[in-house]
């Protein structure tokens, strides 16, 4: 009995350590269970708040491309004067011309097409335009209207030379079927020119009314080659109505006066050149670099009678790079790769041997890394003749005539080189740019730009407070 005691007492002991044990393994395996358990509905939970932020990603996503559209908008039309852009071009626009009323564009493109726009607000969202389709194997370098908007002179160049047609509107015969809508005026090729310059391009092609003493108000076109030869041609008609040669190395380019009374050209000619003169038949004249004026002379009924050399604009150190006459036609600007921009009067008696004169002198403000001036490519006088825009490749100027000094500049106002400019005659409606300058009367000189890049460009006149 007491041998059996003890034994029970320690089998009681042990059963308990072992209870003990058993229970403590128990409550480690459920604990460490439901530790396993919590950790991965934590991690799921971690899983599943992501998608949150994923669809809330992509609404930003959404947000940015609308954004990045507002970006392009806004590098579209990243300064404050660019009005619009003339879409609709498949190649380089090599020219442009605004009608006489200000309201038509005619462009030049080299994908074969000239292309008339019709400005009833420059800053419309879109604008219609006729498309004329210039004759296989050209392709268009440059524009002029004739009498009117519905007139159009084109200079294309092929591979045997230049070639000039005049397109204008033919008269749709009234249908016989009421209900039939009539149709719209279609362009016809109302007279053509072959090899106008022989195998030569066409630099220029200008036209403007022909209203100075008895001139008749038609209108003449003067295309300037790449060579020597300018030709004044009849724009109505067709007719040859003169011709000019400058006798330089070649020509740079020409215009009209805005009154149909004198054609200046800019040529490039070497540092020595030989002058014409009476008394020697050439004297050499170191260093002289001149452009030279003719002027048109009218017959009583109102015709070209003739066109006699007048006046050399003599003073520019440099080749010429480009001109432009004053809206009286009394002012000619050039400027020049000597840095310089001058303000000539030519309303003198040079029949009297009476020379132009310098009125102003103005240093072209614009230089290279280096701190070289740089030239001016072109120029183009606002109506009114207050401002004065020119390009140098890509950038684009505004200069108050009166001071010289920059009103305004667009660095990169094309993707690439600027081919041409040119100032509506006439004020345009500007809605955009009313409501954003208050203009009373909601018109504005509007500038036209070419380029390169396949785009033709409005802009607003910069305003003159600040010169």
């Amino acid at each position: 009995m007491d041998q059996v005691l003890p034994i029970a007492l320690i089998s009681l002991l042990l059963g308990t350590a072992f209870a003990l044990i058993f229970f403590k393994n128990y409550f480690l395996k459920r604990k460490s269970e439901i530790g396993s358990i919590s950790k991965p509905e934590l991690h799921s939970d971690l899983h599943k708040k992501p998608p949150k932020p994923t669809h809330q990603s992509k609404k930003p996503l959404f947000k940015p491309h609308s954004h990045v559209s507002s970006d392009k908008d806004h590098n579209k039309k990243h300064h404050p004067l660019d009005l619009n852009t003339l879409k609709g071009h498949g190649d380089s626009v090599t020219g442009l011309c605004f009608s006489y009323d200000g309201r038509s564009l005619a462009t030049a493109c080299a994908d074969g097409v000239v292309r008339v726009f019709k400005l009833d607000d420059a800053s419309s969202k879109s604008f219609k335009f006729l498309r004329i389709n210039v004759p296989a194997g050209g392709h268009p370098v440059a524009v002029a209207f004739s009498d009117d908007a519905s007139s159009v002179v084109a200079a294309s160049q092929t591979m045997s030379g230049s070639s000039l047609y005049m397109w204008g509107e033919e008269k749709v015969k009234a249908a016989d079927d009421s209900k039939q809508q009539p149709k719209f005026p279609l362009p016809i090729i109302k007279w053509e020119h072959h090899k106008i310059h022989e195998k030569r391009a066409v630099l220029t092609l200008v036209g403007t009314a022909s209203t100075y003493g008895s001139g008749d108000g038609s209108t003449i076109v003067a295309s300037c080659s790449e060579g020597t030869d300018i030709k004044i041609w009849h724009g109505k008609t067709g007719k040859v109505l003169g011709n000019v040669d400058t006798n330089q190395l070649k020509n740079t380019m020409a215009t009209i006066s805005p009154n149909g009374r004198f054609i200046a050209a800019a040529a490039f000619t070497a540092d020595v050149k030989g002058i014409y003169s009476h008394n020697a038949p050439y004297d050499l004249i170191p260093d002289r670099v001149y452009d030279l004026v003719w002027e048109i002379v009218y017959s009583k009924d109102g015709s070209v009678k003739e066109v006699l050399k007048a006046m050399q604009l003599k003073g520019h150190k440099s080749a010429v790079t480009w001109l432009c006459f004053t809206p009286d036609s009394e002012q000619i600007i050039t400027a020049s790769k000597d840095g310089s921009i001058r303000i000539w009067n030519i309303n003198v008696r040079y029949h009297l041997d009476e020379d132009p004169k310098t009125l102003k002198v103005f240093m072209i403000p614009l230089h290279d890394s280096n701190g070289a001036t740089l030239h001016y490519d072109r120029l183009s006088l606002s109506p009114d003749g207050r401002i004065l825009a020119a390009t140098h490749g890509s950038m684009l100027q505004w200069l108050c005539v009166e001071t010289g000094k920059v009103l305004d500049t667009a660095d990169n106002a094309h993707n690439g080189d600027i081919t041409w400019i040119a100032w509506a005659p006439k004020t345009i409606p500007a809605g955009v740019y009313r409501r954003n300058k208050a203009l009373s009367d909601g018109q504005t000189f509007v500038l036209a730009t070419a380029s390169v890049d396949k785009k033709v460009k409005l802009w607003a006149a910069p305003p003159l407070k600040s010169a």
